[in-house]
C-alpha cells in the first residue's frame, strides 16, 4: 500500500505545477463553454508536451467485503501515478465534487487531487487542490 508520508514532496509539487500550467494554457486557448471531453483531450495533449506520464478514464473499482466490484467509476486523468485530475464544466464547484474527488483519492490510494472547473472566466478561480 502507498504510504503518503513517503511521497517526494518536491516531485509532487513539480507535477502539480506542470498540470496547472497545462490547464491554464488550455483554458487561455479555448476559454469557457465547451464540453468536458474537449478540455480533457486538450489537457492530455498539453501533458504529453510536458513529458508527463498519464492515464485517461482510469477504472476505479469499489472494494466491498474484499471483492472488487466494477461500479462504473472512472477517474478522468491520473498523472505520474500520483495526482488524480477531475475535470468539470459547471457554474460553481460544489461540495459534492470535492467529496467525489476525495473518494477517488481514498479508493485509488493517491495523495493528491486537482479539481479543475473550466467553466470560469479565469481558471485560477476554478482550481481546487485536495489531499487525502
Amino acid at each position: 500500500m502507498f504510504d503518503h508520508r513517503d511521497t517526494e514532496t518536491p516531485r509532487l509539487s513539480e507535477v502539480t505545477e506542470k498540470i496547472i500550467g497545462a490547464a491554464i494554457n488550455v483554458h487561455r486557448e479555448l476559454g469557457p463553454g465547451l464540453l468536458e471531453s474537449a478540455y480533457e483531450e486538450c489537457l492530455c495533449f498539453e501533458l504529453s508536451e510536458r513529458g508527463l506520464a498519464f492515464a485517461r478514464q482510469v477504472k476505479l473499482p469499489v472494494t466491498y467485503k474484499n471483492v472488487k466490484l466494477d461500479c462504473g467509476y472512472r477517474m478522468d486523468i491520473v498523472v505520474c501515478d500520483l495526482v488524480v485530475v477531475e475535470l468539470k464544466t459547471v457554474e460553481h464547484l460544489l461540495r459534492v465534487h470535492e467529496a467525489q474527488l476525495l473518494s477517488y483519492l481514498k479508493m485509488a490510494n493517491k495523495p493528491l487531487g486537482l479539481l479543475l472547473n473550466f467553466h470560469v472566466s479565469i481558471l485560477k478561480n476554478g482550481i481546487k487542490r485536495l489531499r487525502y
